[in-house]
């Protein structure tokens, strides 16, 4: 039976023609897209990489150097320097003064408490901020501000400036101003350099970076008293630690940050106490500068109005090195060292600020969801294993039978578009069939001869079994259906057109409807053209994700997916849920969770083996890939229904479909993660441990593959493409998934893809 289409004037294009065109269109932003998200996440880990320190980080400190190039009177100095006017110069905290500095803040666990004791003691304090920690807690920070007190910055990342080229110190100065204009709408001329001390440890390498960083306006600021607090030596040392000689003033060292504070939090109140009771008064950096401006003019006969020259001591030419505006833009005299923060810097840092609030929600979020991932992989493996085993030993037992063996002749789809290449191979493997059939070749409006081919084939191999039957192009599931409307048998045989079958094949995949209960079976696809590097990833694949999860899902009953390469149904249970559908891009999983729904079991036949060519390329292969992953996500949307259903379709609903959830559509989009985690941690923490960590997961991988194949019977020696399968097909694999979910949200839609194709799986005799 052959029918053609009409000839004469060109035909308006079909609804589905106009559907994929439009599909078409989108793909390329959609491909952006997907492009733009992993952009997103590999910048925001690196963010967050940057922000503790792991990316860029640098633990290095200097120690043992000479000073033979520092000045004299800056290291018998005070604890202030500046550069007013470009001469170095050092300003110490006046007598009975204290001037109580933090290091390494914020913290959320400590900073809060240190600003509660000084609040309640009316105390303000100069906190030198870390970077990294003000974009990570910019909170803490306004209220620091908001309540009176200075601050300084300590670098972004914690780093000995001696060890950084001039282009990192500017980048750590600039990052930590834009957090702080972020945070509290300020920037600041104070600096203290991380692990300094007093101004007798400057040496000939940190010296420079001082001098550069004074002739940008900036204020150093060392330690004339280290209460030693971050080496928790007990309260009472701390105390006694911090407290000035003689009477003397001093510029007094805390840590609100970088360890655990409690000794600090529970020195500072009664050293505060104990420092107003001797008859010390506590200021700021700024205010100790405006202090002792004031009293050398005062000995001069010089003085000026209180505070006026603290605004020029303190931020002399800082404008251009922090963004900050003229002298009016102090904010008072304990907080000289501040700038209104303006213009471009302000919405920068905000800027900053909101990427790292990004960055903490996300990279944490991943962390679990990669602990969930890494639990929901092992936790397939496992079930795997241990199910794969039973079913084999199941249906692989002498006395096992599906029940008396089924004899009569089935009928052979062959839907077929533009197979030229092989659709005579696929009619002389049938042409061997031990098991009686028809075939019936659907031809869906190929335009290279396809129909013409088969014919002469059939007629080449003596076989009179074999119709061809052409139709207008309309997809794959109009041209399965095409073939059950015209099948003579009860029992149908799907396959695709560039698949060949086994001599006892047909035989095999039919004897399980020898179950009355059973109304479909999936048959066991093998790749054909494995010689190659990507046939070889597949064939992997194949055995190991495809099989093997098949054995799993067959004794839970609920087998999602019948292989479009093999398949077998009842004519009557395809007709009674309505054919296969045109709803969706995988009718080969729509009609079977369809089956499930109806009340038939689906069952694996291992023993049923169809060797078809898988795409020869990457492009061929994403195309066939997103296709599948594609139409698998439309068939499980289709049938949400089953989720509340009783019966049958409630028990897939409820057990199969959270399963086809969690293997094939959210732990194959998040197990790259492992990847990623293990690629950041191999360069930014700790190499060996990532590596042996990764090996790990690889063991337990081709452990299972290993399995898959002894139970398949197939040679081992591809398995040695299985690290490289990992490095680059998993995350092409992953990207297709990606792709796919956003073609979902975005409501595109995809045609039946044809894929260029060689004919080089012939029939099976031979291949290993």
């Amino acid at each position: 039976m052959t029918t053609t289409p009409s000839r004469g004037r060109r035909r308006a294009p079909s609804r589905i023609e106009r559907a994929a065109g439009k599909a078409a269109a989108l793909q390329k932003p959609r491909v952006i897209l997907a492009g733009l998200l992993l952009l997103a996440l590999t910048s925001v880990m690196l963010l967050d990489g940057y922000l503790r320190a792991e990316v860029g980080g640098d633990q290095r400190v200097r120690t043992g150097a000479s000073a033979s190039e520092v000045p004299d009177d800056i290291l018998d100095g005070g604890p202030i320097l500046t550069f007013r006017g470009g001469r170095a110069t050092t300003v110490s905290v006046p007598d009975k003064t204290i001037a109580l500095t933090f290091d390494d803040g914020p913290n959320p666990t400590w900073t809060p408490q240190v600003l509660e004791i000084l609040e309640k003691y009316d105390v303000p304090g100069t906190f030198f901020l870390v970077g990294s920690m003000v974009s990570r807690y910019p909170g803490i920070v306004k209220d620091m501000v908001d309540q009176g007190n200075e601050v300084g910055i300590h670098t972004f990342t914690h780093v000995d400036l001696s060890y950084q080229s001039d282009a990192r110190v500017d980048r750590e100065m600039e990052q930590t101003q834009l957090a702080l204009a972020g945070a509290a709408g300020i920037t600041t001329t104070l600096f203290r350099a991380p692990y300094s001390s007093k101004t007798d440890a400057i040496d000939n390498y940190s010296w420079p970076v001082y001098q550069r960083l004074g002739e940008d306006g900036y204020t150093s600021v060392f330690v004339d008293t280290d209460s030693d607090d971050w080496k928790r030596p007990g309260v009472a040392d701390i105390i006694e630690w911090a407290t000035p000689e003689d009477g003397k003033g001093a510029s007094v060292l805390f840590h609100d940050a970088g360890g655990e504070r409690s000794q600090t939090i529970a020195a500072l109140p009664t050293y505060i106490k104990k420092m107003k009771a001797a008859g010390y008064t506590f200021t700021t950096i700024s205010g100790a500068m405006q202090q002792e401006r004031a009293a050398a003019r005062e000995s001069s006969g010089q003085q000026q109005a209180a505070g006026a020259g603290a605004t020029d001591e303190a931020a002399a030419g800082a404008a251009g090195a922090a963004g900050a505006g003229a002298a009016d833009g102090a904010v008072g005299g304990l907080q000289a060292a501040h700038r209104e923060a303006t213009g471009v810097p302000l919405y920068e840092g905000k800027a900053l600020v909101a990427a790292v609030a990004v960055a903490e929600w996300t990279v944490p979020t991943l962390s679990v969801g990669l602990a969930v991932v890494g639990v929901a992989v092992m936790g397939r493996f496992g079930m795997m294993l241990i199910l794969a085993r039973r079913h084999h030993r199941k249906r692989n037992r002498r006395r096992f039978s599906w029940g008396p063996t089924v004899t009569r002749p089935v009928s052979v789809i062959v839907p077929a578009y533009n197979e030229k290449e092989c659709i005579a191979n696929t009619l002389e493997s049938l042409a061997r069939s031990t098991h009686p059939i028809e075939i019936i070749v659907v031809d869906d409006g190929s335009t290279d001869g396809t129909s013409e081919i088969s014919r002469e084939a059939a007629e080449a191999l003596g076989m009179t079994n074999v119709r061809v039957i052409r139709q207008e192009n309309a997809g794959k599931p109009a041209a399965l259906n095409n073939g059950v409307r015209n099948a003579s048998c009860d029992i149908v045989v799907m396959m695709d057109g560039d698949t060949v079958f086994e001599p006892d094949t047909v035989r095999h995949l039919v004897q399980p409807f020898a179950d009355p209960k059973v109304g479909a079976v999936a048959g066991n696809a093998k790749v054909g053209n494995r010689n190659t590097v990507i046939g070889a990833w597949q064939h992997i694949e194949y055995v190991m994700g495809f099989n093997l999860d098949r054995r799993m899902y067959d004794l839970l009953r609920c087998m999602p997916t019948i292989p479009g390469a093999i398949g077998a149904f009842r004519r009557d249970a395809v007709l009674e849920v309505g054919g296969m559908s045109e709803d969706t891009l995988a009718e080969d999983t729509d009609i079977t969770i369809a089956m499930h729904r109806a009340g038939w079991n689906v069952v694996y036949q291992e023993h049923a083996r169809a060797w078809t060519e898988a795409p020869g390329s990457l492009r061929q292969l994403w195309s066939q890939r997103y296709r599948w992953s594609y139409g698998t996500m439309q068939a499980l949307w289709k049938h949400r229904k089953s989720l509340t259903d009783k019966g049958p379709s409630g028990r897939f609903g409820r057990v199969g479909m959270p399963l086809v959830v969690l293997f094939q559509i959210v732990t194959p989009v998040f197990a790259p993660l492992i990847d990623v985690f293990t690629a950041y941690s191999m360069i930014f923490i700790d190499f060996r441990a990532s590596l042996l960590a990764w090996l790990a997961v690889l063991g337990v991988q081709l452990v299972c593959a290993a399995y898959a194949f002894r139970l398949d019977r197939e040679k081992y020696r591809y398995l040695l493409m299985m690290p490289l399968q990992q490095l680059a097909y998993r995350q092409m694999m992953y990207l297709v998934l990606i792709h796919s979910c956003i073609t979902a949200l975005t409501g595109g839609r995809l045609r039946w893809q044809k894929l260029k194709r060689t004919g080089e799986v012939g029939t099976p005799a031979g291949v290993s």
